[in-house]
């Protein structure tokens, strides 16, 4: 019941998108999915196939926690490239700044423009 009732406040903070179309499409081919529709169907004879085997109603779940997973890391970088960004901007505004004033400090620097 805890994990339906988390399931259903999760629903309600997804976005349209993902409520229409919540996985990305496979990135395999057709023949590629076909193997693997065929691996997931033979009896696993190995105790640790067994065991997963158990767990295929998970794999939704997998799904969805990989995805957020990768828009994660994608966002990280997106915010490490902005900070940078924002740190060069900072210094050209420095540059220019020091440039147009006049002042003890600044006369003692080489003048950038």
């Amino acid at each position: 019941q805890r994990i339906l009732r988390l399931a259903e406040m999760c629903r309600r903070l997804e976005t349209e998108e993902e409520k229409v179309l919540p996985f990305y499409p496979s990135s395999l081919a057709e023949g590629e999915q076909q193997d693997a529709r065929r691996v997931l169907e033979e009896m696993p004879t190995e105790p640790l196939a067994q065991a997963v085997r158990d767990y295929v109603g998970l794999e939704r779940f997998w799904q969805r926690f990989n995805k957020v997973k990768l828009e994660e890391q994608a966002l990280e970088r997106e915010r490490a490239a902005l900070s940078q960004r924002n740190q060069r901007l900072r210094e050209l505004l420095r540059q220019y700044l020091a440039g147009i004033s006049v002042s003890q400090e600044v006369l003692a620097e080489s003048n950038p423009l």
